[in-house]
């Protein structure tokens, strides 16, 4: 039976963590019975009773529920932690606020475990999404996507999206080769796997705002574009298997 560690990272989450993970445990139950599966709390330094929240959820759920704490804050630097260190055959993370409707897990999971992807990512502007957010945001994404796009010509629809799927294998190239440890994590994962010829299944999904979203505009968006010029003449990116040895991020 093949296996899958569903991650939920987390910082100063207390509020909902439980209501969510309940929520996702009940969903893996009814859903995902062709798995083994195991949600994963991911706290990254939070300073309320996230951790302690999650310390109860695995011990009242210990066959199916784990977490991980890391000292340091950052949303990548807790996944990259989550994925690097587990057995599981394929991991997938969402947001804890689950703004990304649960049922989407099924065609995420199918991509890399059954269809021969490495990567499944959620799309919030691909035929077929239904999302709802704020013109702000809207804007700024579809901006941060085209400029995405001029500098490195890749054709992956939506970065951004806290909603992606990969192999362990996958993982092991990838991983060591991410070096943002917050908000641009996901860009950076997508921009190496797309230009290593990884293979990329895109996922359309409903999706809805969170009004206590941590994004900062336009200070993030500001730091991601520097980010983006960096590795856009960064070398030694990895390449997948069969694929030959590429050493720019072009």
């Amino acid at each position: 039976m093949k296996s899958v560690d569903l991650v939920i990272p987390c910082y100063n989450e207390e509020r909902v963590l439980a209501e969510s993970v309940e929520k996702l445990r009940a969903w893996c139950a009814e859903h995902l019975a062709a798995y083994k599966w195991r949600v994963v709390v991911a706290d990254n330094a939070s300073t309320d009773r996230t951790l302690a929240v999650a310390q109860e959820l695995a011990a009242n759920y210990p066959d199916d529920t784990g977490f991980i704490h890391l000292d340091r804050k950052g949303r990548g630097r807790a996944l990259t932690t989550a994925w690097g260190q587990t057995d599981a055959d394929a991991m997938c993370y969402m947001d804890v606020d689950l703004s990304t409707d649960v049922n989407m897990i099924t065609p995420l999971l199918a991509g890399v475990l059954e269809e021969g992807y490495d990567i499944a990512y959620g799309s919030r502007v691909s035929k077929g999404s239904d999302i709802e957010r704020s013109w702000k945001r809207e804007i700024n994404s579809r901006g941060y996507i085209t400029f995405i796009k001029l500098l490195f010509w890749t054709k992956a629809s939506d970065y951004q999206c806290g909603f992606k799927a990969m192999t362990r294998e996958a993982a092991g190239a990838i991983l060591p080769h991410v070096r943002d440890g917050e908000w641009f994590w996901d860009t950076e994962l997508l921009i190496i796997a797309e230009k290593g010829r990884w293979k990329l299944k895109e996922v359309p999904v409903r999706w809805v705002e969170d009004p206590d979203s941590r994004v900062k505009f336009p200070q993030d968006i500001i730091k991601m574009g520097s980010r983006l010029v960096k590795l856009r003449f960064r070398r030694g990116l990895p390449r997948r298997r069969g694929q030959g040895t590429g050493d720019r991020g072009q």
